[in-house]
């Protein structure tokens, strides 16, 4: 067989794994946003077939053969990236049996409508068998994956972060902890902004519409793509085809605004990943982290600017009517950037979001390495977010079952939230510096050029790079917490007087 004719081969071979991987995409959003509850049981049976089948394609021996006649030397930089990455997938996936695929498939559907019914309830203890089960299935999925140094935990976050283990994360933790905890402290002498706002009343309806103009304006493509309501906003591709949820409260537009640029990020990202590249590692985010950047850069670095909500504020009078009443644009930028430490991870401010990511780092590993039993999980979920942010988790609800992660057996994926928000500090400064200044173009509205930015600096290179010299190549420095809370300081510092 000729180089040529196996590299083609890789392609279409690729090309067809990511048509059955959209298919169950489509399947898993489906029953987020509109399965009938009856439909659960059979639901779970084809999420595992098409699992079983998915990854019967992405081991098929022939990958190997192909892989090595398509000898690297002979290829462009290019080719040699895609060879590269798909080399990683093959030996990644050859490691985990298909009937253990296949478990995890079918007990991740059951585990998430379980979870979904325990989380309505507040009742940790109708899901915790599920939980049991989910972790047992992570471990020996580790086991499979983990190469010789690696713990168990670092194995499954290797999945969603490629080259980052605990010990790296810990180092940048530390500080990052130090930091923003100081600052908390700090801000507490400071004026605190006026929340009125977020309490107003505001139809389901016009908050649709508020949020579906922002999310236009920031570039989504409608023709390529849709919002839906869910539970839990999320962000899936389904080959050409973004789906977007989000959530509303009567009483919160602010949060149902955040939510849906946050997942708007991410399907920026999805929509800008080179279309001529599907199935193929070109054609696919390098990480989770990155991925996390994109949708924290346009919730909070555009989001809750200043020069945003000279743009915003009369885009949300037109669509909000009564409830913008005795408003105005600087008393919700001030609003949208108040800090208090809370009980949600998904509604938390930007100086102390990442300490609810630490909580659930910490405990991961305690289940996943450290012999921590799921009977244990509350109470120590409960402790660490008495000693972490200082507040008391008054039930399960509010507590160890807020999250959708674990029951999908998103193990190792929490600190990609962090990672994000720390790239996306990266990012907004660079594209800052080359733009010659972002706030003037965000508050006449022109996101173009901070969007052309990145697609050019991020989403074009899919996993051309790693995580790591992407950042690197972008910005011009290796990742650190530093410029994450330098943009923290002296933002907050101003919108709390203590500038």
């Amino acid at each position: 067989m000729s180089k040529a004719n196996a590299y083609r081969r890789l392609l279409d071979h690729g090309r067809e794994a990511a048509l059955l991987g959209a298919t169950s995409a489509l399947l898993a959003w489906d029953q987020e946003t509109g399965m009938p509850k009856g439909a659960g049981p059979r639901r779970a049976e084809q999420l595992a077939l098409l699992a079983r089948l998915h990854h019967e394609r992405c081991t098929d021996p022939r990958i190997g053969e192909w892989l090595q006649a398509a000898d690297e030397r002979d290829l462009n930089d290019e080719q040699r990236a895609v060879v590269r990455e798909l080399r990683r997938d093959y030996e990644r996936a050859t490691r985990l049996p298909a009937a253990l695929v296949e478990e995890l498939a079918a007990a991740e559907s059951r585990a998430q409508q379980a979870w979904a019914a325990a989380r309505a309830a507040s009742d940790f203890a109708a899901f915790a068998p599920h939980l049991r089960g989910m972790v047992a299935l992570q471990q020996q999925k580790a086991d499979c994956l983990r190469r010789p140094g690696q713990t168990r935990w670092d194995a499954l976050a290797d999945l969603y972060e490629p080259g980052m283990c605990a010990a790296d994360l810990q180092e940048l933790f530390a500080p990052l902890r130090e930091r923003l905890v100081a600052l908390r402290r700090r801000l507490a002498a400071g004026s605190r902004p006026d929340d009125a706002f977020r309490r107003r009343t505001v139809t389901l309806a016009h908050q649709q519409a508020f949020v579906r103009e922002v999310v236009a304006a920031m570039g989504f493509d409608f023709d390529h793509g849709r919002i839906d309501q869910s539970a839990h906003p999320f962000c899936t591709s389904i080959g050409g085809d973004v789906r977007l949820t989000t959530r509303f409260a009567d009483d919160n537009v602010l949060d149902a605004l955040g939510s849906t640029m946050h997942e708007g990020g991410h399907g920026l990202y999805e929509q800008g990943l080179p279309r001529e590249h599907f199935g193929n590692p070109l054609g696919e985010a390098v990480s989770l982290g990155i991925h996390e950047s994109q949708s924290r850069l346009w919730e909070n670095h555009v989001g809750r600017s200043r020069a945003f909500w000279q743009w915003c504020w009369p885009v949300a009078q037109r669509h909000l009517g009564d409830a913008c009443a005795g408003e105005h644009a600087d008393r919700v930028f001030a609003l949208a950037n108040l800090v208090e430490p809370s009980l949600i991870r998904v509604e938390a401010d930007e100086a102390t979001y990442d300490l609810h990511v630490m909580v659930r780092f910490e405990l991961e590993r305690a289940l996943i390495d450290e012999g921590c039993t799921v009977a244990e999980l509350p109470a120590r979920w409960n402790a660490l977010y008495r000693d972490y942010l200082g507040v008391e988790v008054p039930d399960d609800r509010r507590g160890v079952l807020q999250d959708v992660h674990w029951s999908c057996g998103l193990f190792g994926y929490f600190p990609t939230y962090t990672l994000g928000n720390l790239y996306a500090a990266q990012f907004a400064a660079a594209a800052d510096r080359a733009l010659g200044g972002t706030a003037e173009l965000l508050a006449r509205g022109e996101f173009g050029p901070l969007r052309d930015w990145l697609r050019e600096h991020v989403h074009a290179h899919g996993r051309r790079y790693s995580a790591q010299e992407l950042c690197r190549r972008a910005t011009g420095a290796t990742l650190s917490s530093d410029a994450f809370v330098d943009y923290l300081e002296a933002k907050l510092l101003e919108v709390y007087g203590l500038a």
